[in-house]
């Protein structure tokens, strides 16, 4: 990556400052060279810390300044009213959106034939451990396409869609997903202390045999399937539990629907 490349960063808020830490802490992208926009003090603040340039509104953003990349980290129902800011930077810059829901076709209204993406990284990305859900529109050449890569690599895996509906399905898995998992740790630790652990014994169990689980998962060359078979023993104490988890309704049932309403959901958001 071009240390030079300059990007303007709209909104700083819990994903805009986890992407700018990335960029500067594991891309080595200069802070100097991000401008951040963002209007509520304390999060300029946060943002001048690192050592980023800091700016109230788009106004301040210097006439000569040309960004490679404008990455859109705003709420989703404030976009539309703040496109038009960003309207000279069209055709020019890749323009990177991590706003939930908010198709493609909003920002080509505003800013034309311009290189568009569509980002869904996950909340893991505040420590660089995210995984990213992108799509580019068919303004975007390979080379636009490789610089985003690199900036969404900083905190985390990227994996590109191949059609733009596809985002909201990966919203309800990656997106949506560590709210899952935050839950079954819930539940595991209240299940511990159902057998007689202490909460605070249950809750570390729970959530070191989770990390420790899906960290061999994403390292070992055998399938989820196959790591399950080899943990539990015929007749043993996995099998039992696994016999209440496949029961009527069983949890990949749970998961199914879960996954289909959290779709369902993000169809309606996107049309809102």
């Amino acid at each position: 990556m071009d240390q030079s490349d300059e990007i303007v960063l709209v909104g700083c808020g819990n994903m805009g400052f986890a992407l700018l830490e990335g960029w500067v802490g594991r891309a080595g992208i200069p802070a100097g060279r991000i401008h951040v926009i963002e209007p509520a003090k304390a999060l300029r603040s946060r943002a001048a810390a690192v050592g980023a340039t800091v700016h109230a509104d788009a106004a301040e953003l210097p006439q000569a300044l040309r960004p490679r990349a404008v990455i859109i980290a705003v709420k989703p129902q404030v976009v539309r009213s703040m496109l038009c800011a960003y309207r000279r930077f069209g055709g020019k810059a890749a323009f990177v959106s991590i706003a939930a829901g908010v198709p493609i076709s909003t920002f080509e209204a505003t800013l034309g034939e311009t290189a568009i993406i569509r980002a869904m990284p996950n909340m893991p990305a505040s420590i660089g451990l995210g995984v990213i859900a992108a799509f580019a529109n068919v303004h975007t050449d390979d080379g636009q396409m490789a610089y985003v890569t690199n900036l969404l690599a900083a905190v985390g895996a990227v994996h590109w869609l191949a059609e733009e509906k596809l985002v909201d399905a990966a919203t309800a898995i990656s997106g949506s997903g560590p709210a899952y998992l935050f839950h079954f740790i819930e539940c595991l630790t209240e299940a511990g202390v159902a057998v007689g652990l202490s909460a605070e014994t249950a809750l570390a169990l729970a959530k070191q045999t989770v990390e420790g689980a899906a960290a061999l998962a994403g390292t070992s060359g055998f399938s989820p399937a196959e790591l399950r078979q080899q943990v539990t023993s015929p007749n043993g104490t996995t099998a039992a539990a696994l016999q209440v988890l496949t029961a009527e309704p069983c949890l990949a049932e749970l998961m199914t629907r879960a996954v289909a309403a959290a779709h369902r959901r993000a169809l309606e958001l996107a049309v809102a």
